[in-house]
This record gives structure tokens, C-alpha cells and sequence, in this order.
């Protein structure tokens, strides 16, 4: 069976606490060998480590620049702690869901759009510190997060994932140059998606990892639109198991085996994340 790593799941999401055993059975059965997943707050820290353990798979701490609003910089004390408590711990593999969010209205506006470059800051700081990884959140964003990554490089240079991608070739090749992977999932299934799918067919195959972000951005054949949902048609949710499918919509972008694709982008992800190497069977 063709194997895959998800780089971003959510399974810790309420929507998935009735079932979450039964979601990650479903995985493993369609070929999902693992599951990276990022916490968001301070408070589902331990969560995302104990389902990591749980099912074999690994997790990364942080606090997404959504939380912000809500995070006292003692979360941040919270999170230098945690890191140092767990470096140890081999299912910890990078520093997120940390980033900058230029989308939602409220946190484009001072004082919080210059709360979130804090709080980035500072967790790219205990990135370098710990000489872990980080998994990038980027809407809207993509310049202001190059510079800070430019301005606090670690001598060996960044390793980790930019979640979603959905910036330019431009940006694009500025993540890659600093050693950063880029994440795709289900956005690249729709037609209208034509930048993203565009730079999902054309980027450097060595540049590229799978993800579901699940239970959020789902695919195609999962989203219903507002006017759907008013009609009563139910809104599906999105599963690290729709995983291969949408690999299969990148494969058929790149017009290239769907093997292949699968064996470059866990080769991707384990360069992203190298603590993955121990813990997934190639």
C-alpha cells in the first residue's frame, strides 16, 4: 500500500473527540502512516502530546497567531517549559502552529497585529533555542514572516514546514532558500484554485509535503457551499484519511505516478522534520 504522512492534523479538534480513534483507524487503513499534530494554545499542549503517544504519531508546541488574542505571555514562559520538559521526548518534532495572520480584520489592526509579531518573535526564538523545527502559519503574511526568519536564522539555517502555502512563486522560492518546506492539501482541489494549483504542478518536487489540516480546508468533494448548507445539505468533514485522494488531484497536477509523489514528499517531510526519520518506517 502507498504510504503517507499528514504534516498538519488537527485531532485534537472537538469535532473529532466522539471518534478520534476510529478517524485514525480510517487513516491507517487508506495509507496515512503518521500524523504530525500542532497544538494552537497553551492549554491543548498536552493533549496533542498524549494523542501523539497514542497512536504512534508526533506533535509539535505552540501558539497559532488565531490564539493570540486570548494568550498571556506567561503562555509563553507555559511553552519554553514544555519544550524543555519534552526535548527528550522523540514524538516532539517542531516549534507550531506558530506565524502571522494578515486576514482576519481583527488581528490586521494594531495593537494585535503587533501582539502576533511578539508572540511569533519570541516562539521562533525558542525554535532556535531548542534546535527544533518550526510549522508555519502564513495568510497574508508571507513577506513580514520571511523577514523575521531572515533576521533570526539559526546557524545551521531553519528546517520546518509553511503550512497551506498559498503566497507566490516569488515567496515561495524565499521559504525554499531558507530551508523550509511548503505544505499542500486540500485547497489544490478545487479548479478556481488556480495559483495554488499552479505552483503545486511547477514548484521543485523536493520543495513539497502532504497535509490535511483537517478537520479544516477540505476538499472539493467534502466543502458545501453556504447557499448548500441553507438547502440542508451537511457540510463533511475533513479526515487525515482524505489524505490520499487529494494526493492523488497533486499527482495528476505534476502528471506524475502517485507513487512517486508519495516517497518524495515523506523524503520531504522527514528532511523538515528529522526527529520523523526515527519514528517512520521508510
Amino acid at each position: 500500500m502507498t504510504s503517507w504522512i499528514d504534516t498538519h492534523c488537527h485531532l485534537d479538534a472537538a469535532g473529532f473527540s466522539a471518534d478520534v480513534a476510529g478517524v485514525r483507524a480510517r487513516a491507517a487503513a487508506g495509507g496515512v502512516a503518521h500524523c504530525v499534530l500542532p497544538a494552537v494554545a497553551a492549554g491543548n499542549f498536552e493533549a496533542v502530546r498524549l494523542l501523539a503517544h497514542r497512536f504512534s504519531d508526533s506533535y509539535a508546541l505552540g501558539i497559532h497567531p488565531l490564539c493570540v488574542p486570548e494568550a498571556q505571555e506567561a503562555d509563553l514562559q507555559a511553552l519554553d517549559a514544555e519544550l524543555a520538559l519534552r526535548q527528550s521526548d522523540p514524538r516532539l518534532v517542531a516549534v507550531g502552529e506558530i506565524g502571522l495572520d494578515y486576514f482576519e480584520p481583527a488581528l490586521l489592526q494594531s495593537p494585535m497585529r503587533e501582539r502576533q509579531e511578539f508572540f511569533y518573535r519570541e516562539q521562533l526564538k525558542l525554535a532556535r533555542k531548542y534546535g527544533l523545527p518550526v510549522m508555519l502559519h502564513v495568510r497574508r503574511s508571507a513577506d513580514k514572516l520571511l523577514r523575521h526568519l531572515r533576521e533570526l536564522k539559526p546557524e545551521g539555517g531553519w528546517r520546518g514546514i509553511v503550512h497551506a502555502f498559498n503566497g507566490s512563486e516569488q515567496q515561495a522560492f524565499e521559504f525554499i532558500k531558507l530551508g523550509l518546506k511548503l505544505g499542500f492539501g486540500g485547497n489544490v482541489t478545487f479548479d478556481a484554485a488556480l495559483q495554488i494549483r499552479r505552483l503545486a504542478s511547477q514548484l521543485p518536487l523536493d520543495a513539497l509535503v502532504m497535509e490535511t489540516d483537517s478537520p479544516d480546508i477540505p476538499p472539493h468533494w467534502i466543502y458545501r457551499t453556504t447557499q448548500q448548507r441553507t438547502d440542508g445539505q451537511g457540510q463533511g468533514r475533513n479526515e487525515p484519511g482524505e489524505l490520499p485522494r487529494i494526493a492523488a488531484v497533486l499527482a495528476q497536477l505534476r502528471g506524475m505516478p502517485l507513487e512517486a509523489l508519495a516517497q518524495a514528499t515523506t523524503a520531504n517531510a522527514l528532511q523538515a522534520f528529522p526527529r520523523l526519520r526515527e519514528l517512520v518506517a521508510c
